[in-house]
């Protein structure tokens, strides 16, 4: 018989039936409701963040102000970064688990191999962690932390109302667009940086969720901290015609210094990877703090170093060692797991960079430069764009963190010198998919598996079956019609498969039988394996594959820890249907 899962209140099949209505293409509504709370839930939990960084640091630092790392003394800027790493090795021994993971490269992984489910704890973990790291001044953002928290709401929601997992993963998407939208007070950035770097695609059915996140998030961040730009930067003229070797060379060099940025990474990961976790939060520490001694510039997330660069505050020596040891000791955090982002430092390194450029070829070779501070502005997205390699992200976000509209087209011209000669030259990859390879991960865009992600196994499954016990008597069969698929059941457990017109074919053959073992029976008996309704049709390609089986029964949990078969899917039929 088929099973019919337990009666339910009408308020427990109107969210059955919502759940599921959330797994069709055609879900916008359902996904638009559900992105909304994405989005309101994401920049509570980001205010929150915001406001207890920015208040710790307000509370240590002098004259109270959350980046004046400056005028610390000696030893604090050396001790800080330090203590910071042992509060963070005592978190990470006490309270995180092996499995819990931080960071957009977290979220990459989850959303590639385990269907975007983030658990809560590590939302916690990453909130206390960065929070951490930010205040003890270590070199690293608040926007890769936001990304993991703003896509763990998104996830941990999808989890507590059972949404099938296509779902899930548009909530996961609709997070991190309201986390950036959040922690930079950049809407429209949050949601090309969702479609470019998270989700890696760009479909109808996600993006109005995305967006309603992304602005929702903005709106509450605004109300909270004021609409003003993340930077205050007057009005400046545009950039000429006869500046575009400049900005072409600009281009050069940032992708220089983005290839040099990930190939630090990339070698001290594989240096460090022998020590333990505690030492290489410890060596973080040791290595900030001395080049802070040196450059204090370095410490916390810099931007008012970027407003500096771009008034022309800072002399060529202060540009060139402020680009060069932030860009160490970033690329040092990261390697040794600190639990924050890069993206603020890369702005920083792009800013200083720019500005030191245009210093010297005005100052020093006397070359025609309107105004310095527009290549900082150039050099923080071509930089941006370069590591993340995602350029649409970079220049929206750049362009609405200035809110600066003459920077679009140097900067677009910028970026595209830079990416080609970071990855076309150098072969380097995005910075996110080189940590992920570094953690043993491949992060791969072929269109087949995004298009199977997008998709729910109950689009899939046939409805066309019956579920029997292995013994059976022929009165049995007067009670139902037989489907196309008979699921045997051993122990009221699912255990094989057989074609319905076999069965028929058999009685018909041997009609002195009256009770039948259907597992003895002479049938051609077909391997299965059990995925939950939730599953994406990625999963099932995966089990069919790993399981080595003909069959997958879609099952449904429910509270009283039963499972009910709701559903068939065949392999034939699934490469027939799915896999051209």
């Amino acid at each position: 018989m088929k099973y019919k899962l337990p009666n339910k209140s009408i308020i427990t099949k109107h969210l059955d039936d919502f759940r599921f209505q959330t797994a069709r293409a055609d879900a916008l509504v359902h996904l638009s409701i559900l992105g909304l709370s994405v989005g309101v839930l994401t920049s509570l939990v980001l205010t929150f963040f915001i406001f207890c960084v920015n208040s710790a640091l307000a509370l240590w630092l002098p004259l109270g102000d959350s980046e004046n790392f400056e005028s610390l003394n000696l030893a604090s800027r050396l001790l800080a970064p330090v203590l910071g790493s042992v509060i963070l090795l005592l978190i990470y021994r006490f309270i995180a688990k092996e499995s819990d993971g931080v960071g957009v490269v977290n979220v990459l992984e989850r959303l590639r191999y385990h269907d975007g489910l983030i658990q809560l704890r590590s939302l916690v973990l990453q909130f206390i962690g960065a929070a951490v790291a930010l205040v003890s001044g270590h070199s690293v953002g608040r926007e890769g932390p936001a990304i993991h928290m703003g896509s763990a709401v998104g996830s941990v929601l999808g989890q507590q109302l059972k949404l099938p997992h296509n779902s899930v993963r548009t909530l996961l998407a609709c997070g991190s667009a309201a986390a950036i939208s959040a922690a930079f007070n950049t809407p429209l950035a949050g949601v090309i940086f969702a479609m470019e770097v998270i989700v890696v695609e760009y479909s109808f059915a996600s993006f109005i969720p995305i967006m309603i996140a992304a602005v929702v998030a903005a709106g509450i961040a605004q109300w909270a901290f004021g609409s003003d730009a993340l930077l205050h930067i007057d009005a400046m003229p545009s950039i000429s015609a006869a500046e575009i070797p400049f900005l072409i060379l600009l281009g050069v060099l940032v992708g220089c210094a983005s290839t040099l940025f990930t190939y630090l990474i990339k070698a001290i990961s594989i240096k460090t990877q022998s020590l333990g976790l505690s030492m290489r939060f410890i060596l973080a520490g040791f290595v900030t703090g001395t080049l802070a001694l040196l450059i204090p510039e370095i410490m916390g997330m810099g931007y008012d170093t970027i407003n500096a660069a771009i008034l022309g505050q800072l002399s060529m020596s202060l540009l060139f060692a402020i680009m060069l040891l932030k860009l160490i000791a970033t690329a040092c955090a990261i390697a040794c797991g600190i639990p924050a982002g890069l993206i603020s430092p890369s702005l920083v390194i792009g800013a200083v960079g720019g500005a030191l450029m245009a210093s010297f070829l005005h100052h020093t070779l006397e070359l025609p430069i309107q105004n310095s501070g527009m290549y900082a502005i150039i050099g923080m997205s071509a930089m941006m764009g370069a590591c993340l390699q995602a350029p649409l992200a970079a220049l929206t976000a750049v362009f609405e963190i200035t809110t600066h509209h003459n920077i679009i087209w140097p900067s677009m011209l910028s970026i595209v010198v830079a990416q080609l000669v970071s990855r076309q030259i150098f072969k380097q990859p995005p910075v996110f998919d080189l940590l992920l390879s570094l953690r043993g991960f491949s992060y791969q865009h072929d269109p087949v598996t995004q298009s199977l992600q997008r998709s729910s196994v109950k689009d899939a499954m046939s409805e066309d079956y019956v579920c029997l016990a292995r013994v059976f008597t022929r009165n049995t069969l007067e009670h139902i019609n037989l489907p196309e698929w008979i699921v045997i059941e051993d122990n009221q457990m699912p255990v094989a498969a057989i074609a319905g017109h076999h069965l028929i074919a058999y009685l018909e053959q041997h009609p002195e039988l009256d009770a039948i073992d259907l597992l003895d029976a002479p049938f051609e008996q077909h391997t299965i394996a059990s995925i939950d309704i939730r599953s994406t049709l990625a999963k099932a390609r995966e089990m069919f594959s790993q399981e080595k089986v003909a069959m997958l029964c879609v099952t449904h949990w429910n509270p009283l820890a039963q499972t009910f078969v709701q559903g068939v899917i065949s392999r034939e039929s699934f490469n027939q249907t799915f896999i051209r």
